[in-house]
C-alpha cells in the first residue's frame, strides 16, 4: 500500500470511527444498530492499529539506517 493510500485509509478510518463513537453516545439508536456499529468500529480500529504498527516499523528502519536503534518513549513536555 502506498503512503498516501496508508495515510487516507487511516484518517478516514479514523473519522468514521469518530462518528460512530459519537452516534452510540447520543444513545439515539436500536440494540440492533448499536450492535452493527460496534461490529465495524472493532473493525475500523483493527485498521487504524495495523496502519499505526506500519509507520512505526518504518520509524524502526530510518533510525537503524541512520545507526540509531533504539527508539525513546515519547513524553510531552
Amino acid at each position: 500500500m502506498t503512503r498516501k493510500k496508508t495515510t487516507t485509509l487511516f484518517e478516514d478510518s479514523l473519522t468514521e470511527l469518530e462518528q460512530l463513537v459519537n452516534q452510540l453516545e447520543q444513545g439515539d439508536v436500536s440494540l440492533e444498530e448499536s450492535l452493527k456499529s460496534f461490529e465495524r468500529g472493532v473493525t475500523l480500529t483493527r485498521v487504524c492499529q495495523k496502519a499505526l504498527q506500519e509507520a512505526e516499523q518504518k520509524v524502526q528502519i530510518l533510525l537503524e539506517k541512520n545507526g540509531n536503534h533504539s527508539l525513546e518513549p515519547f513524553t510531552d513536555e
